[in-house]
C-alpha cells in the first residue's frame, strides 16, 4: 500500500490545492508513482472523465501534475451547490440527488466505505498518495464524523502538513488556534506546519517562526512564496476574479454569474499576450468589451434572473445589438435562447422567457449528460468565420436539451469518446452570436487563436504578434516552475521523513 501524507489548511484558499499539485510533481520527478486524493470536494468546477463520470477540476489539476490521467477515484464525492443550503451529492461519478446540508451532514457517514474503497484501489496503484483537505480542521461545528479533514487523515493513518495563510493576515493566530482547537490525538497527527503566500523579505519573519514553533511544538518544514502560477483553480474564491480590470488591446468580457461553474474554460485566453480576460459582476464594470462569454453555471434559470434584475442582460443585448460577438458555454448557452423550460422542477420550475439571441428553445431533464467529446466546428459565417473546420475537444455536462430553431445554425460536430455512434450537432449561432454545450471548448491553441484573428479584423488592427499556446505543454511547464520554488522553501528532506515514519 501507498505511503500518505494529507495537507490541511486554516482555511479554505489557505494553498492547499497547489500546494499538493506541487508535491506530487516533485514525487514524479524524484521517481515515485504519485496520485492525489480528496474524499469529498465542494465546487462548481467539475471534470468528465474518459468514462464519462463527473470529478472536482482540483484533482485534475493535481493528476496533470503527477503526470497520470484523471480518475474518479481521487475524488469520490464532489458536491456542486445548488443554492446557499443545499447541493447537488455525486457519488463515484455519479449523481445521488440533491440534499440540503442538513441532511447531508447526517448521511455522509454512510459513503466512507465509498470513500475508502476509492482510496484503497488508489493506494495500491501507487507509491505515494497526496491527500488534500477542506476547509479547517478546526471547524467545530462540523467535526462531528469527519470524513475529509482529521477523520480522513487517520482513516489513510496520513501524516498531516498545515498550511496557513500569511497574505490574508495572521497567520500565527491561525495556524497556533487550528492546532489548539484540535484534539489531543489530532495534534499529534500534524507533523509540519507551512506558511504560505509569503511576500517580502523572509529575515523579518525569523523571529515568528521561531515563536510558531515554541508555541505549537511543531516543526514549520517551509515558508512558501506567493507564486503567481498559471493552474486551473478549484472554486469560486478563485484570485482571477478580483483582478485584472484593465483593458488589452482585444478585450474579452466574462459575466461573473452567481452560480458560475467551469471558468477555467476561458484560460486559454488569459495567456494571450495583449489580450485581457476580466471577469465582470456590475454594469459599470462590463465597459466596451471586444467579446462577451457567458459561463456556466450551476442554476440557469435563477443566474438568467439575476441577469435581468441586475441589469446586465440589457447592457448585453445593447452590446448584441452593436454587433459585438457575444458567446455562451453551457448555462451561458441556454440562456441565449428564447425559452427555458423545467417541467420536472431541476432547476425553478415553469418556463421563462431566454434573452432571445438565438432562436432555439431548452428543455431541462432529470438525466445529466456526461461525456468527453471530440469534433471540429461547421462551416461558420459571420464574425467567426476562421472558425470554420477547426479542431476542438472537451466535455459535456449539463441538464436539458437545447433545440436549434429556423435561423440558428449548429456550430459544431462532435462525437461521444465512449460511444459508437455517428457524430451530432452541438450549439447554434446566427450573425454575431454564438453558443455550445462543450466546455474546454477554447483549450485548442488555434480555437483563441481564431477568434482574436476575427475580433482583431474587425478593430482593424493587426494582432499576428499575439499568439495563441499550446495550452497542455503551458500547464507542464507551470507544475515545473510551481515543483522548482516548493523546492527551494520547503524542507523536502523533512518532509520525507514525515512521509517515510507515517503517525
Amino acid at each position: 500500500m501507498a505511503k500518505a501524507i494529507m495537507i490541511q489548511g486554516t482555511m479554505s484558499n489557505a494553498g492547499k490545492s497547489l500546494l499538493a499539485a506541487g508535491l506530487c510533481r516533485i514525487f514524479k520527478q524524484d521517481g515515485y508513482k504519485v496520485a492525489p486524493f480528496k474524499s469529498q470536494n465542494m465546487a462548481l468546477n467539475s471534470f468528465i472523465t474518459e468514462e464519462g463520470l463527473e470529478m472536482g477540476r482540483a484533482q485534475v489539476m493535481q493528476a496533470e501534475a503527477a503526470g497520470i490521467k484523471p480518475s474518479v477515484l481521487m475524488n469520490p464525492i464532489l458536491l456542486k451547490p445548488t443554492n446557499d443550503i443545499g447541493s447537488q451529492v455525486i457519488v463515484n461519478g455519479e449523481v445521488l440527488g440533491n440534499m440540503s446540508a442538513r441532511d447531508y451532514f447526517a448521511y455522509k457517514h454512510k459513503l466512507i466505505p465509498d470513500i475508502m474503497k476509492a482510496y484503497n484501489a488508489l493506494s495500491e496503484e501507487n507509491d505515494i498518495i497526496v491527500i488534500e483537505g477542506a476547509g479547517s480542521p478546526a471547524e467545530i461545528n462540523l467535526k462531528q464524523e469527519d470524513i475529509v479533514n482529521m477523520g480522513m487523515a487517520k482513516m489513510a493513518k496520513a501524516p498531516v502538513l498545515l498550511v496557513g495563510d500569511i497574505d490574508r493576515g495572521g497567520v500565527f493566530a491561525q495556524l497556533i488556534g487550528t492546532v489548539e482547537l484540535l484534539e489531543e490525538d489530532e495534534k499529534k497527527m500534524v507533523k509540519g506546519l507551512i506558511i504560505n503566500k509569503f511576500r517580502g523579505d523572509k529575515t523579518i519573519l525569523e523571529p515568528g517562526v521561531v515563536m510558531l514553533e515554541e508555541k505549537s511544538g511543531i516543526k514549520v518544514v517551509g515558508v512558501a512564496p506567493y507564486l503567481d502560477i498559471e493552474v486551473e483553480d478549484e472554486d469560486s474564491l478563485t484570485e482571477r476574479f478580483d483582478g485584472h480590470q484593465e483593458v488589452g488591446v482585444i478585450d474579452i468580457a466574462v459575466i461573473r454569474l452567481p452560480r458560475i461553474s467551469n471558468f477555467t474554460d476561458f484560460n486559454p485566453f488569459e495567456s494571450m499576450q495583449g489580450v485581457s480576460l476580466r471577469y465582470v459582476k456590475h454594469v459599470h464594470e462590463l465597459k466596451d468589451p471586444d467579446m462577451i462569454i457567458l459561463p456556466g453555471t450551476k442554476n440557469t434559470m435563477e443566474d438568467l434572473e439575476w441577469l435581468r434584475e441586475s441589469g446586465m442582460e440589457a447592457a448585453i443585448l445593447k452590446q448584441a445589438s452593436r454587433g459585438k460577438i457575444i458567446f455562451g458555454v453551457c448555462g451561458g448557452y441556454q440562456m441565449l435562447g428564447d425559452t427555458l423550460s423545467d417541467p420536472e422542477g431541476v432547476e425553478a420550475g415553469g418556463t421563462m422567457k431566454g434573452m432571445g439571441l438565438l432562436s432555439m428553445d431548452t428543455v431541462f431533464e432529470s438525466g445529466k449528460t456526461r461525456t468527453r467529446v471530440t469534433g471540429s466546428f461547421q462551416k461558420v459565417e459571420g464574425e467567426l468565420c476562421e472558425l470554420s473546420g477547426v479542431g476542438l475537444e472537451g466535455y459535456e455536462i449539463h441538464m436539458g436539451v437545447s433545440t436549434p430553431k429556423e435561423g440558428a445554425h449548429a456550430l459544431t460536430n462532435i462525437r461521444d469518446h465512449a460511444a459508437t455512434t455517428d457524430e451530432k450537432l452541438d450549439g447554434a449561432y446566427a450573425a454575431n452570436v454564438y453558443g455550445s454545450y462543450v466546455h474546454g471548448i477554447f483549450d485548442k491553441e488555434e480555437v483563441p487563436k481564431a477568434i482574436i484573428r476575427a475580433l482583431g479584423r474587425r478593430k482593424g488592427i493587426d494582432t499576428e504578434d499575439i499568439t495563441g499556446i499550446d495550452f497542455a505543454e503551458f500547464k507542464e511547464q507551470q507544475y515545473d516552475i510551481l515543483a522548482s520554488a516548493l523546492r527551494e522553501h520547503l524542507d523536502m528532506d523533512a518532509i520525507y521523513r514525515i512521509l517515510d515514519e507515517g503517525i
